[in-house]
């Protein structure tokens, strides 16, 4: 066996680790974050709102449940992250539906992966510090050189990450998704809704999710225009997740603006930013962002706690929100900023969470209920509705 070749992940504030190249060889740069989930890895890989970015994983073992194309999250089936830093690569992979190891997937994709790096202290570091621009590299360079392309990368506050992942041109999802590893479509009655969705990097369980609801579903560019949504007479838009800063997207922003009272309205993650920025509210840069599977949601009108799917690094402004007229639905708990929200006056509601994401396993899929209900009554749903949708979805599955 050849000796692995070192790699080095350099911050902008002068960090330096050293650890072992897997994947490709070369140089990238991104933001660095962290995510806390114990799996997943496969979908926070392949999850466009990862655009522009190095992902390090807190769990220390990653790589022994291989890769699997159907759990492949974004439409073009790539790879979105710019590197990957992890603790451990796993040298066994056991897992009956694996298809390749995580290495053979990185060396076929061109993507940098870095391990046996001490994960814990890149975590706490960004933790106290803040999400930081970084560069990964198995060049031969000096430590200063890579820290001073580390700091070239700047900041996502700014960023349109957007039209490197929106698709070019639309296309129909699919009306059906045959696995026996899916769940199944929900009851809905015999009425099929048309939603046109505004792909800004959605994931592709999340047009899943749309189906399963009883939608059918055309998909749009982020750039695609109102009056061009509004003339396929949809029955609702739904506005996806996406990389970057939400305020950068103005295009989609001045969509959102025009249809706002015009068609019901569901977004999660930037969707749920790029709403509320339509509606007058203000964004900014969180520290180090939300990025796991274990992250605390309370519902304001009942105080119950869902635990969800997260992957952002920017937040809407609570005050500003509120000034709006738009009332909040849900609070993250661990540092109280908005979760979602809707509004009296206009048939839109939005979360900052991923309801297709499975953390529960199931139990924020009932937000697509919610829109289902909303196109059909043409009044955005209160949080005691959404908690009601949510009972009664529990009481279906088991």
């Amino acid at each position: 066996m050849s000796t692995p070749k070192t790699c080095r992940l350099a911050l902008a504030d002068g960090l330096v680790f050293t650890g072992r190249a897997f994947g490709a060889e070369g140089s990238t740069d991104g933001e660095v974050v962290f995510n806390t989930g114990m799996t997943g890895y496969q979908e926070v890989l392949t999850d466009p709102s990862y655009a522009g970015q190095i992902v390090t994983m807190t769990y220390p073992l990653v790589g022994n449940t291989g890769i699997n194309v159907e759990d492949i999250e974004s439409y073009d089936r790539r790879i979105q992250v710019r590197g990957f830093v992890i603790k451990e690569l796993s040298p066994i992979v056991s897992n009956f539906r694996s298809e390749k190891s995580l290495e053979d997937y990185f060396a076929g994709e061109g993507v940098m992966g870095i391990s046996d790096v001490d994960t814990r202290a890149i975590t706490r570091h960004i933790r106290l510090t803040g999400a930081v621009g970084g560069v990964m590299s198995t060049d031969d360079v000096s430590d200063a050189e890579l820290v001073d392309r580390a700091k070239a990368f700047g900041s996502m506050a700014g960023r349109d990450m957007v039209a490197s992942v929106t698709p070019a041109e639309a296309y129909d999802w699919p009306d059906g998704y045959v696995s026996e590893f899916a769940q199944g479509a929900r009851e809905h009655g015999q009425k099929v809704f048309n939603v046109v969705a505004i792909d800004c990097g959605a994931k592709i369980n999340i047009l899943r999710n749309l189906v399963e609801c009883g939608c059918k579903v055309r998909v749009v560019s982020a750039a695609t225009p109102a009056d061009e949504i509004l003339a396929s007479k949809p029955d609702g838009v739904f506005v996806s997740n996406g990389p970057g800063d939400p305020a950068a997207v103005t295009y989609t922003i001045e969509t959102l603006k025009a249809l706002v009272g015009k068609v019901p309205i569901f977004g999660i993650c930037l969707g749920h930013q790029m709403l509320s920025l339509a509606l007058g509210a203000e964004t900014y840069k969180l520290k180090f962002g939300h990025r796991g599977i274990n992250q605390p949601v309370r519902n304001e009108a009942t105080g119950k706690v869902e635990i969800t799917s997260q992957n952002h690094g920017f937040a809407v402004d609570d005050a500003s929100l509120r000034a709006t007229g738009a009332q909040v639905t849900h609070t993250n708990l661990n540092d109280e900023t908005v979760e979602g929200f809707t509004h009296p006056d206009n048939a839109i509601f939005s979360v900052q969470y991923h309801p297709e994401a499975a953390p529960g396993p199931h139990d924020a899929t009932y937000l697509f209920d919610c829109f289902r209900d909303m196109m059909e009554t043409g009044t955005a749903p209160s949080a005691e509705q959404m908690h009601a949708a949510q009972e009664k979805l529990a009481k279906a599955q088991f």
